[in-house]
């Protein structure tokens, strides 16, 4: 995600963002040898590199947006990250056909 005006905005981003955002606003989806295909945006990613989970997650941000409800969907769906990534009991696994 960036801004307008585009190059403007990606470059204020490159000099004060410090963080690699991965897979973070990149397309993602699928496309078949017929050219059938579709993609979204990803406003939610998490990189797992090992025990650790870089989680990342945002929103569009326009003229009429609300700060602060904007920071709340944010944080909620951070969370819904975290509490996929959560481990589960064992019960959980084997209602799934699944083994630890």
């Amino acid at each position: 995600m960036g801004g307008l005006p585009r190059g403007k905005a990606l470059g204020y981003i490159r000099e004060h963002e410090q963080l690699d955002r991965g897979w973070y606003a990149a397309p993602v989806g699928w496309l078949n040898a017929e050219g059938d295909g579709e993609f979204a945006v990803a406003l939610r990613s998490a990189l797992i590199r090992g025990n650790q989970a870089h989680l990342f997650a945002g929103c569009g941000i326009v003229g009429e947006s609300d700060p602060a409800s904007e920071y709340q969907e944010t944080c909620l769906k951070l969370r819904t990250i975290g509490e996929a990534l959560r481990p589960q009991p064992a019960a959980t696994y084997e209602k799934l056909g699944l083994s630890l």
